[in-house]
């Protein structure tokens, strides 16, 4: 998903899962929930970081980072 702000797009990654699912964004400043909009199901809740142009998903819990080879 990509929004503008300030005159520059960010990318919001919500998973593979919600491919093409139809969402619904509020916004206000910087504070942003993505909605499923069929469900009503809350997907995501971030704070706009203005200094990255990609914003990650929190890793899931329980899971761990694979070690470089």
């Amino acid at each position: 998903m990509t929004i503008r702000h300030a005159g520059q797009l960010h990318h919001i990654g919500i998973g593979r899962t919600h491919a093409r699912t139809h969402v619904i964004l509020l916004i206000q400043d910087l504070d942003i929930r993505i909605i499923n909009a069929s469900t009503g199901e809350l997907l995501r809740e971030l704070t706009l970081d203005t200094t990255r142009d990609y914003q990650r998903q929190p890793p899931r819990p329980g899971t761990t980072k694979r070690a470089e080879p």
